[in-house]
């Protein structure tokens, strides 16, 4: 039979690991939790950004826009708007 002295320190030692048991759970999953938001957070990001791009597809006037439908880029032309030329360039680039 093990002594009183003994027992304490086992029981302790049980108590101890429990209590860091409960400290590292609730660490993990805090950790988790925060990725989980991030992750969040940058699809929202995501479709926003899509939903500007086709907001500004949708919205250009039709004579800043070619036959094809696409913008104009040649810089030569007297119908080029450098404003929707920037437009479509920095949402191009903002899908990278």
């Amino acid at each position: 039979m093990a002594s009183a002295g003994v027992n304490v320190l086992r029981y302790s030692a049980l108590v101890g690991g429990v209590l860091y048991g409960v400290y590292h759970q609730s660490v993990v999953r805090s950790r988790q939790k925060i990725n989980q938001v991030d992750a969040q957070y940058k699809q929202q990001a995501i479709l926003i950004d899509k939903a500007k791009a086709e907001w500004t597809k949708r919205t250009m006037p039709a004579d800043k826009k070619t036959a094809g439908g696409g913008i104009i880029t040649d810089p030569m032309d007297p119908k080029f708007d450098l404003e929707a030329y920037l437009t479509m360039t920095q949402s191009d680039y903002a899908g990278i």
